[in-house]
């Protein structure tokens, strides 16, 4: 074959792949675009298993664009306590206490309701696009699922965890597992996703688990059922009215 052709078609191929690999920017706004949402309501459950026990939360919760949240808890151990997140405030009441109190500073980091999550990761709903720079460091396996890696490096030094790495489906974009780093490089926190739904034409993750490397033995699973999505909310859900009613 002509040495010509050959060059030819090897930098046509290059061209082709190139062409077939999206940018790191392009990829974290698909993850954002199938997690983020004008409105939603849902019912859950937590599951949590620690130090060989297990523990079942469930709750029913509301939330709208990036800003206002609300959330219920149904079972016997728990019914009544409730968190509004209003203004960029987080508020928790508890029917024990029979008082609202305002969760900020250090106790947003705070594991909240003794799970692996902690107050920041329930409640926050920015983009990360909006949060970090992104950077494509290559491919690997997630079971058995061929994913793009992304290296995240937070824009702001208030950011609680300044580094993430992720694990995003080729084929569908599902962001199928994620580790939150300190700026130290320690790793701090595991997820992994178990399941999607097709919701208002999103692939919505619906089920995951979360891991705190910092407790031993630990992780909480969250399922969420009965998803509805961009449908109106009335804006009493989000008022201390109704977090103290």
């Amino acid at each position: 074959m002509n040495k010509k052709i050959i060059i030819f078609t090897l930098i046509a191929a290059i061209a082709f792949a190139n062409a077939q690999t999206p940018t790191a920017q392009e990829l974290l706004a698909k993850v954002d675009n199938n997690e983020i949402y004008k409105t939603i309501v849902y019912e859950g459950d937590i599951i949590i298993e620690h130090n060989n026990k297990r523990f079942v939360k469930t709750l029913k919760a509301w939330a709208k664009d990036n800003s206002d949240s609300f959330m219920e808890f149904l079972n016997p151990e728990d019914k009544g306590t409730k968190y509004l997140k209003k203004g960029g405030r987080l508020y928790v009441y508890s029917p024990d206490n029979e008082g609202v109190m305002l969760i900020s500073g250090h106790m947003l980091k705070e594991s909240m309701m003794g799970s692996d999550m902690s107050y920041e990761d329930a409640i926050n709903n920015e983009t990360l696009a909006s949060r970090y720079d992104a950077a494509l460091s290559g491919t690997e396996k997630v079971k058995d699922r061929e994913a793009f890696v992304l290296d995240l490096t937070a824009k702001k030094k208030t950011e609680s965890y300044p580094k993430r790495k992720l694990w995003i489906d080729k084929e569908n974009d599902d962001l199928l597992r994620y580790e939150l780093y300190a700026l130290s490089g320690a790793k701090l926190k595991e997820y992994n996703l178990i399941k999607t739904e097709i919701i208002n034409k999103k692939r919505f993750p619906v089920e995951m688990e979360m891991k705190d490397l910092l407790r031993k033995n630990s992780k909480t699973t969250f399922i969420m059922k009965n998803v509805i999505m961009d449908e109106p909310i009335p804006d009493a859900v989000f008022s201390q009215r109704n977090l103290e009613r």
